[in-house]
This record gives C-alpha cells, structure tokens and sequence, in this order.
C-alpha cells in the first residue's frame, strides 16, 4: 500500500484529506506542523507528500526545498491564493505540482494517482538492470554471479546469457528459435537443440526439482518462459 505524508495545520482539512485518499486505498499519515514533517519526511519512507503553503514556524516554501533534499517522492502543495501559485512556479522549490482550495475530493485523488504513476514510471527506467531479484533467484548481470537463496550457482557463460535474458523479461514466452537468435547470434553455427540442451542444463543448478521447474516453465509448442 502505497504511503502518503500530509503537512497541513489545520486538522479538519488535513483529515479531511486523509478521509479521501485512504477511500482509495492509500495509507495517510498526518503532520500538523512543518518540523514534524520534515522530520517524517526524513526519517520514513513515503510515495508522496501532500505539503499546505501556509503553516506556521517553517513555511511551505521553505518546508519544500528541504524536504526535496531528503526524498524525490513528488510533492503536491496545497495553496488558498493564486500569487503563492506564482512562488511555486517561479522559486525552483522542488514542487511536482500544486492545489487550489477548495478542491474536490476526485481532483484531489486523481491528481495524486497521477503523481505516483508518473514518479513509479521514471524510477522503473532509472533502475538499474544489472540486479535481478525473481523470489530466492538472484542475478548480477554485472558482476555474471547467480545465486538461488544463499547460495552461489556456478553457470557457464551461455548458460548465464540464456538466464539473464529470460529473467529480464519475465512471463514472456520465446521460441527456440528466437533464443538461439539472440543468445548465439543471427550467424551462428548450430541448431536450435542447443537451446533445449541448456534449459536443461539451467534447471539442474537452479530448480530443487528440475521435473517440475518453479522458475524457467516449458510453454508447449511455443518455447520457454521464466515464471516472474
């Protein structure tokens, strides 16, 4: 469940807010003044913050660029008055978007949602690839080392190449063919057998019962996949 952080003085408003993203299935957290939610901010793990311009002590403005040097999770500032809108835009505060009251409960929501979407689609393509966690399966493309639970598999080189590949797409289905393609390359010289060969071989070192694979699934008459 995905972790909001509301900052917000006036608890009816914040709890009102509250009331309307835990309806659509978010966990809320509520800081009534801007030390304790710098402090929240910092100290735990949130998608998004929910951050009111006016508050008193450390004002939203200022609240803002600190609370940016700790998390890149967005930030949705609330404001009463179109000239704050203008700050927010202009001052580089580290803002992913602002609010205006009032606001419905549906624009509020959707305009979350659409943070949290926006924010999980960049980190996926930030991520880096060379690390692969598939249940107790782990490969390190970087370091070519694999490992079921604690304990290291020794593969050979296509073997580690064919793995890799499957399990970076995930419940994807491959033929035969298009594996062989893309793991010995289009000039090859062999047959597609070889690519059953090494299934074979792969399910030996990483499956506790290779008859019945828990990772790499023989799709039949269409080729293999890895179960993600």
């Amino acid at each position: 469940m995905k972790r909001i952080l509301i900052i917000e003085d006036d608890r009816s408003i914040a709890e009102l807010e509250r009331d309307y993203l835990e309806i659509a299935g978010f966990a809320v957290e509520l800081a009534f003044d801007g030390q304790t939610g710098l402090e929240a901010a910092a100290n735990q793990d949130f998608q998004l913050i929910l951050l009111d311009v006016m508050l008193p002590g450390i004002n939203g403005f200022e609240l803002c660029k600190q609370i940016r040097q700790k998390t890149d999770a967005p930030i949705l500032m609330v404001t009463a008055k179109n000239e704050e809108i203008d700050k927010i835009r202009g001052l580089g505060l580290g803002a992913d978007d602002y609010i205006v009251k009032p606001f419905s409960p549906s624009e509020l929501v959707a305009r979350v949602k659409a943070h949290l979407s926006r924010y999980e689609r960049l980190v996926r393509k930030s991520q880096p690839v060379d690390d692969i966690h598939i249940r107790e399966l782990h490969i390190n493309r970087a370091s070519r080392q694999v490992f079921v639970g604690d304990k290291e598999v020794a593969l050979t080189a296509r073997e580690f190449d064919l793995l890799a590949f499957l399990a970076m797409h995930p419940n994807q289905v491959f033929s035969k063919e298009q594996l062989f393609e893309r793991i010995w390359g289009l000039d090859a010289l062999g047959d597609t057998a070889t690519v059953t060969v090494h299934i074979r071989k792969i399910r030996e070192k990483i499956e506790s019962d290779p008859a019945h694979p828990q990772f790499i699934e023989t799709v039949w008459g269409a080729g293999y996949r890895l179960k993600g």
